[in-house]
Parts: C-alpha cells; sequence; structure tokens
C-alpha cells in the first residue's frame, strides 16, 4: 500500500460465537470493538483485507470539531474528549496532538460563511475564533501569502491514521477482543428475520447482535439484505512531502490546498477535490444526493468510464457459499488524480515557500462512503432486528471515530448511548425526513 499502517497480528481462530460481530477493520469498527471490549463483552471483528487498510488510513488526519454540522457536534466533542486520553487509553502511541485547525477565508463571503457557524461553537463550548488579516499569517508560521481572514480553533487536534487505528485494534485484542483478517463476511445468518450469526469465507460465527462498519461497502451489503442505504463513494487524492523544520504547526484548509505536520515532520497535504465516478449506484441514488451536489457541486468533479461496468459486475448477487465482492477486492487502492496532486503542490509552494525543493514522499487515492446529508448512519435497523450499521461519514470519519465506536457499541450492547443517536438513524431516508445537508458549514 502507498500509505504505512503500523501492523495488527490477527488471531488465528475464528471463534464459534461471539457477543457482537463488528464487520469491518477501519476506526469505527475498531473502536466500536475496543468499546464493546471495555463493557467486559467478547466482540469478534472481521475485516476482508487489513486492519486500516483503506480510508482510515488514507485520510488527513483531523481532529476537528471546527465547521462540524451542529447536528454532529456533541458526538464529536465527546470524540475529542477521546482523543485526547487516547494515548494513555491505548498504551500506545496514536500521534494525537493539539495543534489547533484553522480555515482560511480568502474573501468576505467565506468569511460570512465561517462567521455564522459560530454560534454553534458558542453553544457547545467550542474555542472557535476569527482572525482577520495579518492574524492569520502569525498563526499559519511561514506563510507567504496574504488572507482576508480564517476561522481558527485552538482546541482542535490531528493524529497519525497509520498509528492510531492498529494502537486501538491492539488494545481491544488485549481486552479480549478476537481480530480477524484476510476474513470478509459473506452475509447473515437470520433466524425469523432476526441476527443469528453471520457466514464469513471461514463458516459461520454465531451471535445476536451485528456492526456494519464497512465504509464504502456497507451499502453493498445492505443490499444484500433488501435494505437500502443512500451511500455514494467519492476518490479524494493525498501526498506525503519530506520532512519540513519551518511549516506550520496548526492544520489548515483553504481553496486548493490542506495540510497536517505529521509526526515524522512531514505533511500530508491535499487540493481538497474530489471525484465521484459514475457508478450504477449513481444512477440509483440520484434523487437523494441532488440537495448535496448541489451545495458542493464546486468541490466535486466527475468521471464516467470503466467504472460503471467494473461496478456492475462486482455487485451482483452471491450465494453466502460463493466467493462474495469483499474477497474479489481485499482493499480498495485507487490511484489519486494526477492533476490533483499537481494543483495541492504547487499551491502549498505557493503559500508556504519551506515547501519548494522538498520532496515528495508519497501520493495515494482513497475513497470515501458519504451520504445524502453528509452526517453518518449509527443506528439500529428496525426491519432486521438485531443489526447495527455505522457508516457513510462523509470524510469525516477519522477525527470523529472514537465518539462514533463509543456510540455504536452503546448501541450494540443495549446500553444508554452517549449522545442522542436520533440524528443519524438508518429510517431517515424513509421516513420522510428529506435528509439535507446544512448549507454553509
Amino acid at each position: 500500500m502507498p500509505v504505512d499502517v503500523d501492523a495488527v497480528v490477527p488471531d488465528v481462530a475464528q471463534p464459534p460465537r461471539a457477543d457482537v460481530v463488528v464487520i469491518g477493520g477501519g476506526i469505527i469498527g475498531v473502536a466500536t470493538a475496543l468499546f464493546l471490549a471495555e463493557q467486559g463483552l467478547k466482540p469478534v471483528l472481521c475485516e476482508k483485507g487489513v486492519i486500516a487498510g483503506e480510508q482510515s488510513s488514507r485520510n488527513w488526519g483531523w481532529c476537528r470539531t471546527m465547521g462540524r454540522d451542529p447536528r454532529e457536534l456533541p458526538l464529536m466533542l465527546e470524540s475529542l474528549r477521546l482523543w485526547r486520553g487516547m494515548n494513555e487509553r491505548v498504551a500506545a502511541e496514536t500521534g494525537f496532538r493539539q495543534r489547533g485547525t484553522l480555515y482560511i477565508c480568502p474573501d468576505e463571503k467565506a468569511f460570512a460563511k465561517r462567521e455564522a457557524w459560530l454560534p454553534f461553537a458558542r453553544e457547545h463550548g467550542v474555542n472557535s475564533r476569527l482572525l482577520r488579516g495579518a492574524a492569520v499569517k502569525q498563526t499559519l508560521e511561514g506563510a507567504a501569502q496574504d488572507w482576508y481572514g480564517a476561522l481558527h480553533t485552538p482546541g482542535d487536534g490531528v493524529a497519525e491514521p497509520g498509528m492510531a487505528v492498529p494502537a486501538m485494534a491492539r488494545a481491544a485484542q488485549r481486552l479480549g477482543a478476537s481480530i480477524l483478517t484476510q476474513c470478509a463476511v459473506r452475509g447473515l445468518d437470520l433466524a425469523a428475520g432476526r441476527v443469528a450469526g453471520v457466514v464469513t469465507e471461514r463458516g459461520r460465527i454465531g451471535c445476536d447482535r451485528v456492526v456494519v462498519a464497512g465504509g464504502v461497502w456497507s451499502s453493498l451489503f445492505c443490499r444484500s439484505l433488501g435494505l437500502r442505504l443512500p451511500q455514494l463513494k467519492v476518490l479524494a487524492s493525498v501526498l506525503r512531502t519530506e520532512r519540513v523544520d519551518d511549516g506550520p504547526s496548526t492544520a489548515a484548509w483553504g481553496p486548493g490546498l490542506a495540510l497536517r505536520k505529521r509526526l515524522d515532520g512531514g505533511y500530508t497535504v491535499s487540493n481538497g477535490q474530489v471525484v465521484a465516478e459514475v457508478v450504477p449506484d449513481s444512477v440509483r441514488f440520484l434523487g437523494d444526493f441532488l440537495p448535496v451536489l448541489r451545495a458542493e457541486w464546486s468541490g466535486i468533479s466527475f468521471d464516467l468510464g470503466r467504472a460503471f461496468f467494473d461496478e456492475h459486475r462486482l455487485t451482483r448477487p452471491w450465494r453466502l457459499d460463493a466467493v462474495s465482492p469483499f474477497e474479489r477486492i481485499r482493499t480498495l487502492d485507487p490511484s489519486p488524480v494526477q492533476a490533483d496532486i499537481r494543483r495541492a503542490r504547487a499551491n502549498l509552494e505557493r503559500a508556504f515557500p519551506a515547501f519548494r525543493g522538498i520532496g515528495t514522499a508519497a501520493t495515494w487515492g482513497g475513497m470515501i462512503d458519504a451520504t445524502p446529508d453528509l452526517l453518518p448512519v449509527i443506528s439500529e435497523v428496525a426491519a432486521v432486528p438485531g443489526l447495527i450499521v455505522s457508516t457513510g461519514y462523509s470524510g469525516h470519519g477519522f477525527g470523529i471515530g472514537p465518539g462514533a465506536g463509543r456510540l455504536t457499541a452503546d448501541l450494540a450492547a443495549g446500553r444508554p448511548p452517549v449522545v442522542d443517536p436520533a440524528p443519524f438513524r438508518f429510517s431517515r431516508f424513509t421516513d420522510g425526513s428529506r435528509p439535507r445537508p446544512l448549507s454553509g458549514l
């Protein structure tokens, strides 16, 4: 893989039974398993590839409250609280540092958009503040460019995706969770319509509760159960620089550029654009996604090509005693869009001269799982008792991962939820709620 991910030694034997089976070894599934194990339960996590092999190791590594959808803020505040103590919790380095985050505003319109979010910050005790003119350059060390203003949140942080998720997985193992890799779940075993177990490529695991935390694969898994989950994937392109000593410590995002200082002294950099490949689900869910396309049009480009036909073949129905799509593709490893990489690099050097002449250590692509309102689904599913879905984090999943894992674990264990899960209910796509992103955030 083009990203560095710390190894997790998987368990060898597949248990015949589990308190909860967690499908997916990204940050959501791993955090869920960790919190279930902390509660004294015996979860089994099944990952078709390796731990954090897909978007959970390919994201920017931000842990931000700033600019969050207000419906997400209580969960993100819980997540940030957990991040601050995560190194101690898992007895390992996760890379979390409270370095702050900053949204650059090139003009008055962008500044007004960030200013409109501030009442939500004050309501929840988030220490965001507006900066103008020279104060932006003073906050971003080494900046050569002048900007109109910025929204700055000193209490936010960053972490290392390739370190944090494996560290949490190993901690879950020490507490009694079983971590199985190269072990795809082909489907559910249902009895009288309720969850009675899962069927993996290695055989059956009996259980009464299953968590689907499969990232971009979750919608396909749900469709095999007759469930409609409107979710699409988009491609983000990222680069990593060699070490830079004079770059900014605050994670920053602005038009055409996002950057985050890494523990190794390099920077994770993107131009912030995503590409939506046109696939059969694009047609199936077009009506659901029109509002977000209107709201986020400037940040999305579209590609119609071979992916349409490849995905059509991949998503044909399969039997539980036959090879599933999850075994055919163990790890999604898309190529980055080189034009986006070049633009990010040019914008980086223009804004921060210290990066001129510094090498690019790696580039990669990652697939983000998006929902029509850009909010995750963290919910029990009434049509299939015993099933919990935790997916659709829309590019926000790494930072919110610990809190989301705790909420998912609460639902799976039947405990009082750490925050109100109503905004994340599965039924919002069918109960007439007409899910929409909150524009301007």
